[in-house]
């Protein structure tokens, strides 16, 4: 799918976005775009708050259409810095939102589990909140950083580092999430299948997309734009 094979353009009022797909909802609070924007257009929105329009619609499309393919060659180096702030307030996102969430999910439900169940999806979420701690840590200590100084013209002289390591070590953040979705849904005994049971995995489910949307603006966005960049500076 192409750019413009979507539904979303710039002469769109903010609302009939919002109607179409509410899950963009989560989008303008990460962006801290504030609700009581009356019949203003995208465009209008993104200029008021000072976003690029184009890669507004990008992040739009990506969380609602599949198959969407952007073209960075619309963007510009100005949107790196906006991206990495979008990707940074993700973070904030899913650490107060999103894992609170989860974990009060799973405290309310292994309350009604024996002793075996219980460990298990105690250990399975410890696991998976290490790994996404450390993912997220990983980006804000070493990936955002480079990328500044690389938008500062200041490449590091004492690093060989470049945006494609982060690339092939890219852990897949939602391998284990994927895996006590299943533990909840498929092997906890049927005796389980209490109405706390069906609302966690409505939730893990609804996590596990967004996070898919996040991998997927930084590896069809973020690292697309920062290697145009580092081959500039060769």
């Amino acid at each position: 799918m192409s750019n413009n094979e979507t539904i979303y353009n710039k002469r769109m009022k903010v609302a009939d976005l919002l109607a179409s797909d509410s899950s963009l909802l989560s989008i303008l609070q990460r962006l801290d775009i504030k609700l009581g924007f009356g019949e203003a257009t995208i465009n209008e929105l993104c200029s008021r708050y000072g976003i690029s329009v184009e890669l507004f619609l990008m992040i739009c499309n990506i969380y609602s259409f599949h198959e969407y393919n952007p073209h960075i060659d619309t963007l510009d180096k100005n949107d790196i810095k906006s991206i990495t702030t979008y990707l940074r307030a993700s973070h904030r996102y899913y650490t107060t939102v999103c894992f609170p969430a989860i974990h009060e999910g799973i405290h309310t439900l292994v309350k009604e589990l024996d002793e075996v169940s219980r460990k298990l999806i105690d250990k399975f979420y410890d696991d998976y909140d290490n790994e996404i701690i450390n993912h997220f840590k990983y980006e804000e200590e070493v990936v955002f950083p480079y990328i500044e100084k690389l938008m500062e013209n200041n490449r590091p002289n004492d690093t060989q580092y470049r945006i494609g390591q982060f690339e092939e070590n890219h852990s897949n953040i939602n391998e284990k999430l994927n895996d006590l979705k299943n533990i909840i849904a498929k092997y906890l005994d049927e005796g389980y299948s209490s109405p706390q049971r069906f609302e966690l995995l409505n939730t893990i489910y609804s996590v596990e997309n967004d996070l898919r949307k996040h991998s997927l603006i930084e590896n069809k966005l973020l690292i697309p734009l920062v290697e145009n960049l580092e081959n500039s500076h060769e």
